[in-house]
């Protein structure tokens, strides 16, 4: 009888709590439908250039499911700027193969078959010489993820602790007291946003430090373009999990907001090719921060790009802490009106 009482309670506490309640049924058909969709994409195609090769090559590598460019006015830095997969030069009975090298595994799997391709034909063309815009050959797949994934440790714990905290500062009754006072709502986000900024930032910083420098993360661009990216990062982060805990009641709803915010954006962060995907999951892609902070990091720390390279991904950041700011400030005025 006394279990029963339990039970009862338990479901009739479940029924008033429909964030509960979505959370449970909901969160884990969206997370598995994006799954689905993300994993039946099509594969990414390979487009190769081929420069001064005789005509049957080219026949044959048209018989492949390569894309096949003829220019025999390219160059390197063509390759890195339209980011093709592969250039193939036949010069003076020796072939170059210079590979993009963004994904190891689609450059390994290219080199193979090229090899295969080029053996039968090897007397009139010579052998095949392999050089890597990115990287080289014993780049593995964990160079290019490995970027993302500092971005993602950095977004994840200041979202999740600085969101907690906030949480207890309202629940605790400190917020409501502060705003019994002259202090505008701008200033109580401002106050928050550096106050807890300073520990975000230094969280930042040991998990930046330590992944390259203990965990020897590849890094070609500069250290101090990657700590800007991830304090960027940590700066949305902190107005995003600002902005959400004041729609929570406990902390048990702040992880709630895991599976719907978190997760969903670990797809779009370059874990997952997005070339490959249907356009409209690319656009999903991109109203996410963790899609152009991943880009941003996998630039610098994987390729070397400069400030230049990275400017526009910074500033949509910065976009996006600006719009989750200001909607700090208005979310206030259901506590106080000023």
């Amino acid at each position: 009888m006394r279990i029963g009482a339990i039970i009862t309670r338990i479901i009739q506490q479940m029924k008033r709590d429909r964030r509960t309640l979505a959370l449970l049924f909901l969160a884990p058909l969206l997370v598995l439908s994006l799954m689905y969709f993300i994993f039946n994409s099509n594969e990414a195609s390979v487009t190769l250039v081929v420069s001064n090769a005789p005509a049957p090559l080219i026949d044959k590598l048209k018989e492949t499911d390569f894309t096949i460019i003829v220019d025999n006015d390219f160059s390197k830095k063509q390759l890195q700027d339209k980011e093709y997969n592969g250039w193939l030069a036949v010069e003076q009975n020796v072939s170059k193969l210079t590979l993009l090298n963004d994904d190891p595994s689609l450059a390994k799997a290219l080199t193979m078959q090229l090899a295969q391709i080029l053996q039968p034909t090897q007397a009139s063309i010579g052998s095949m010489k392999t050089d890597y815009v990115y990287g080289d050959q014993d780049t593995a797949i964990f160079d290019i993820f490995s970027p993302m994934l500092i971005g993602f440790f950095v977004f994840f714990f200041v979202f999740l602790i600085t969101g907690i905290a906030l949480l207890k500062e309202r629940t605790s009754g400190t917020l409501e007291r502060l705003l019994a006072t002259p202090i505008k709502r701008s200033e109580i986000v401002a106050g928050y946003m550096v106050g807890y900024g300073l520990f975000a930032f230094l969280q930042t910083i040991i998990i930046v430090l330590f992944g390259i420098y203990v965990l020897d993360i590849v890094h070609v661009g500069s250290i101090w373009l990657v700590l800007l990216i991830n304090m960027m990062v940590a700066l949305v982060s902190l107005s995003l999990g600002a902005l959400l805990s004041s729609f929570a009641a406990s902390e048990f709803q702040m992880m709630q907001f895991i599976p719907l915010v978190i997760v969903p954006q670990v797809f779009f962060s370059g874990i997952f090719p997005l070339d490959s995907m249907a356009e409209w999951l690319q656009n999903i892609g991109r109203i996410m921060p963790l899609y152009y902070a991943a880009d941003a990091l996998n630039g610098v720390m994987y390729k070397g790009y400069s400030l230049s390279d990275i400017i526009v991904n910074l500033s949509i950041l910065a976009c996006f802490a600006i719009v989750f700011i200001m909607l700090n400030i208005i979310s206030l005025k259901k506590y106080r009106s000023l």
